[in-house]
């Protein structure tokens, strides 16, 4: 007999050799029909799969983030089924699921697919789903392997299974078609209810744009019709919040190819917004005892040498700049750490100087592969609100709780409010891919943990998503159309203060190690613009809109009183116009309205002749005649309650 221990506490034994279906089962039998994977022990597997030792074990649905991922890659190589009952003689790359559904990158030969032909593909999906053929898995030698993938022809799968080790190949097959694949799957395809493929793309074999460009069709799948149609119209709500199309309408930031791919140009109205992001976080961090630095754009070879940079990036940087001086070479700076590390070590420190709180708005540069660029998510250089805190490891739990609060606080004012706090740990079936001891990951870790945990934060937990140096608090935000974003993330490293020797005086007047902690409430000012742009579809909080108010003369001859109300206005602080365009009053209110501008102020003959302005909002329409000062305090009021949420 087994223990098998659950998520509610409760312990049951069962036979050696059970699967995680049979317990479904033993529980009840409307829960096994929606079993799509297990947990076991932390490690997702087939619900089919025989349990010998004692573990714990969660049963995942579809409403587990788990189970969706599983439930999507197996969508992905019924994808790969069909198109090679379509397509005879394609090669088949990679096929993993994603935040939303799935992707699998093929080689058609000399074919070309267009999204005109994801119908039929999708059609004959829906067949093979409807036959409800099990996923089987069976292990497979190397040599085995081999054999099968020469006899398709396939160098891609080949190719994969030459970087693996014997032992370690699996293969799963439901109805004629076979995959290399470590797993896990769905029990079979009838869970798989309703299809849509959704866009084809090109993308290199393995990211490398010396390979084969490959045919990528992405798609998502559903246990359910109704929920497929539900995310289409979200998919729909989409495209008209995307940041690339309103940064473009609303004159924000723009590209050049000649400037170069994702490297992004902020336009005047984009640079304002984002110079009032900026001093929206330097007034926090001033209040919580940050202190301003700057560092330059570049840095030695050797900095990032120390601080493990180079051995795991390196290879995928911007490549080094050389000098005339034989040997030197320089890197376009990938990370601020390095540069902080050594700004505290520029002096000697003692206790008594800790916590020290560096903050810098730093512009750092990173190569990413020119397929994964996207809008502003997706840049090559991009600027992090970057703080790192050097601290004693008895401050290291109560600097945390502070950073959160500062998390919070950005949040509120952003009406970013339904987040869930992540915390990220290293991978613990595979540490080496990790620097620094086992002991000072655990100290790191728990502090995250306890945290979190006093803050009463919602969290979840996931392995393997740690930082190489240490583990993360994560945020992850739910914008308004229901879409996950990862923003904000705070990082105990006990492991670059090691690499950089860093020292402070103890009382003891011995020298002792700070632990540091990495601290970024927006992540990149880049992403977080494209994701605000999205979360409220353009209509900026108050405090953020480029203009606050538009003044809107009824006819060219209130023009000058129009100007004389923006004069007064422009005494208290807050952003406006005039639109003194010879255009009828109704076509500037629309267009007001598609610049999104929060306030109108429309003025005539009774308003010139009192004094006063006739203020329309945007979603709440007239709100009644004021006077010029009434509106400057009322737009002053919401500015303050907006960043002031309690």
């Amino acid at each position: 007999m087994i223990k098998i221990s659950f998520p509610d506490g409760a312990i049951r034994e069962y036979e050696s050799g059970v699967s995680s279906l049979d317990v479904a089962k033993s529980i009840s039998e409307g829960l096994a029909r929606n079993v799509l994977a297990a947990k076991l022990d932390g490690v997702v597997v087939d619900s089919s799969k025989k349990i010998t030792q004692d573990c714990s074990m969660q049963l995942l649905t579809w409403n587990d983030s788990e189970g969706k991922q599983t439930m999507w890659h197996s969508s992905a190589h019924l994808l790969a089924e069909a198109v090679e009952a379509l397509y005879p003689g394609a090669k088949f790359g990679i096929g993993p699921a994603i935040d939303n559904g799935f992707y699998y990158d093929i080689d058609f030969g000399d074919k070309t697919i267009s999204i005109d032909d994801l119908g039929a593909i999708e059609k004959k999906m829906a067949e093979f789903a409807a036959q409800k053929n099990t996923y089987k898995r069976t292990e497979v030698s190397k040599k085995d392997a081999i054999e099968f993938f020469t006899s398709k022809a396939d160098h891609y799968k080949l190719e994969l299974i030459d970087g693996l080790a014997d032992g370690e190949i699996s293969f799963y097959q439901q109805g004629n078609f076979t995959d290399l694949c470590r797993g896990p799957h769905i029990p079979d395809t009838g869970f798989i209810k309703a299809i849509k493929l959704l866009n084809v793309a090109g993308a290199y074999w393995r990211g490398d744009e010396k390979n084969k460009m490959l045919t990528r069709i992405y798609g998502i799948t559903f246990p359910k019709q109704k929920e497929l149609e539900e995310y289409l119209v979200i998919l729909e709500e989409a495209k008209k919040r995307d940041h690339r199309k309103l940064g473009k309408e609303l004159d924000l930031f723009t590209f050049s190819e000649k400037v170069g791919a994702g490297l992004p140009l902020w336009l005047p109205k984009g640079a304002a917004l984002r110079e009032r992001l900026v001093q929206f976080l330097q007034k926090a961090q001033i209040a919580s005892g940050y202190l301003p630095v700057v560092t330059p754009h570049i840095g030695s070879k050797q900095l990032y040498v120390t601080s493990g940079h180079y051995e795991k990036y390196g290879a995928d940087s911007f490549q080094p700049i050389k000098t005339p001086v034989e040997g030197e070479e320089f890197f376009l700076k990938p990370m601020n750490c390095p540069h902080h590390c050594e700004i505290y070590k520029s002096r000697p420190r003692s206790y008594k100087d800790l916590p020290l709180r560096l903050a810098e708005f730093g512009t750092v540069y990173r190569y990413e592969q020119s397929g994964e660029l996207h809008g502003l998510t997706r840049v090559r250089g991009f600027t992090q609100d970057d703080a790192h805190l050097f601290c004693r490891p008895d401050q290291v739990k109560a600097e945390f709780l502070k950073v959160i609060d500062l998390v919070l606080y950005v949040f509120k004012a952003l009406d970013f409010n339904d987040f869930t706090a992540q915390i990220s740990l290293r991978d613990p079936n595979n540490t080496a891919k990790y620097i620094g001891s086992d002991e000072n990951w655990n100290l790191a870790e728990q502090a995250i943990i306890e945290s979190a945990n006093e803050k009463g934060l919602k969290t979840v937990v996931e392995y393997g998503e740690a930082a190489f140096y240490g583990p993360k608090l994560d945020f992850m935000v739910k914008d308004a159309i229901g879409r996950k974003w990862q923003l904000g993330t705070i990082q105990v490293d006990y492991n670059l203060p090691e690499r950089f020797e860093l020292e402070y005086t103890g009382s003891d007047n011995q020298k002792h190690r700070p632990v540091m902690i990495h601290r970024a409430p927006f992540g990149s000012l880049e992403r977080f613009v494209a994701v605000l742009i999205e979360h409220c579809a353009g209509k900026f909080p108050l405090w953020l809109q480029p203009e606050q108010y538009a003044i809107l003369p009824i006819s060219e001859k209130f023009n000058d009183y129009a100007q004389s109300v923006l004069n007064v206005l422009n005494n208290y602080d807050i952003r406006g116009l005039v639109d003194d365009r010879n255009e009828k009053i109704g076509k500037k209110i629309r267009d007001t309205e598609l610049n999104k501008i929060p306030f109108m102020l429309v003025v005539g003959e009774k308003e010139m002749a009192e004094n006063v302005v006739s203020v329309r909002k945007q979603g709440h329409g007239d709100l009644g005649t004021k006077s010029i000062e009434e509106f400057a305090e009322l737009v002053k009021t919401e500015i303050n309650n907006s960043i002031n949420k309690q």
